[in-house]
């Protein structure tokens, strides 16, 4: 340990000494963890920010089960074109089959325009849902109240805003109680829902939420119902999506051989297709975004080789007083560490300032994550030790007497 640190800060000498050369020697590693750092931060931003806007409407162990299911090939769009549409039959029928299902609501949207006053507000999504949106564990409510229970039943016109809706229609003015217009209806306004922010630069919160049996009677039954599925507490996903798939063939009575004219999705599904879909880009973009170390790998080598060739003398001199042909070439390997791992700290550095800085300025997130620190220097010491081998023990194997001649 006491002749790495010893070796480390010879290196670190040299660096300062020849602080142009060192800082030109490692500006391709600089570049490429620079890059690559940036790359690995936006990716896992957009990673999160997909997740996010998977599981923010219902939550992270809820599934749906809609008209048509995850179509992965040409055919599978062909055979789910003819699916039925979701009956609300078939959402009590999944409610009362077996104790792993817990909640069950249907829900309905479109998108169009809200008017308040004058103003007027253009695809605004309009959910109707049924009276189950209230047990949701992501319904929350900032100002007023939900809508109860009776006017679910009712079919009552009234309608929680999300909060950008309700900033952009009634700015100042305390929505709460205030008539809308929704295609040509008046819904009151009797709550603000809880602001949940923005996800790849689109806002979650442009919304109006009326009760199921209002938006079919103002929208009409056109649009397809889904339903949101929780399962009990103690019971996980894949086992409800199980008594929820029995319980829509049983309900459409199909026979053992026939496939699912329905799908059942969970949220973990889509995010799963999605990996699966990006995985290969994103594995494609760093190692093309790597081919750059292995450039700064090769100048770091000439200037390793360079050193040795300058030192020579100093060399034969060490070899002289005793030092051992492994000293000289831990020596020379740690100087080349050192070197590379330097451009590595101030690649980091770049690499977390630029993916903050495209953040700002646009729609892609960034998630600076340890493991990517880890990433970018543990890699440049890699490719320190690597290439500087070659110079490292070009070094070792020179004859201390014809080192000392040289001049």
């Amino acid at each position: 340990m006491l002749q790495f640190l010893e070796s480390a800060t010879i290196a670190l000498q040299a660096v300062w000494a020849n602080k142009i050369r060192s800082l030109l020697t490692v500006l391709g590693n600089i570049v490429a963890v620079t890059s690559i750092i940036a790359v690995v931060s936006l990716v896992q931003g957009l990673n999160a920010g997909v997740k996010d806007a998977f599981t923010s409407t219902a939550g992270a162990d809820a599934f749906s089960v809609q008209q048509r299911g995850i179509a992965l090939t040409n055919d599978d769009v062909t055979r789910q074109q003819t699916n039925p549409r979701i009956s609300l039959d078939e959402a009590a029928a999944i409610r009362s089959y077996g104790g792993g299902i817990g909640l069950v609501m249907a829900e309905a949207d479109t998108s169009t325009d809200v008017k308040y006053g004058s103003l007027s507000l253009d695809s605004i999504t309009i959910r109707g849902v049924s009276k189950e949106f209230n047990g949701l564990p992501t319904t929350n409510i900032d100002r007023g109240r939900l809508i109860t229970s009776t006017e679910f039943d009712g079919g009552r016109n009234v309608t929680v805003l999300g909060s950008d809706t309700a900033d952009r229609l009634f700015g100042p003015i305390d929505p709460l109680d205030k008539i809308v217009v929704i295609q040509g209806a008046h819904f009151q306004v009797v709550g603000v829902a809880v602001a949940k922010g923005a996800v790849l630069g689109q806002s979650q919160d442009e919304f109006a939420v009326v009760p199921l049996v209002a938006f079919r009677r103002v929208v009409g039954t056109a649009p397809s119902l889904q339903l949101t599925v929780l399962p009990t507490e103690g019971h996980s996903v894949p086992a409800a999506m199980d008594d929820a798939t029995i319980a829509m063939r049983i309900q459409r009575r199909l026979r053992p051989r026939q496939l699912d004219n329905f799908g059942v999705v969970s949220s973990g599904a889509f995010l799963a297709l999605y990996e699966q879909a990006t995985a290969g880009l994103f594995a494609i973009l760093i190692g093309v975004v790597s081919l750059s170390l292995v450039v700064g790998g090769i100048v770091i080598m000439n200037i390793m080789l360079m050193v040795v060739t300058e030192r020579t003398r100093e060399i034969g001199l060490r070899k002289s007083l005793g030092a051992r042909r492994r000293d000289i070439l831990w020596q020379i390997l740690t100087e080349s560490v050192t070197l590379s791992t330097f451009g590595g700290l101030l690649g980091t550095g770049l690499g977390f300032a630029v993916a903050i800085g495209i953040s700002k300025v646009s729609p892609l997130p960034a998630v600076v994550e340890p493991w990517s620190v880890v990433l970018g220097i543990g890699m440049t010491a890699v490719v320190g030790l690597f290439f500087g081998l070659y110079p490292a023990l070009q070094a070792a194997a020179l004859d201390p007497i014809e080192a000392l001649r040289r001049e």
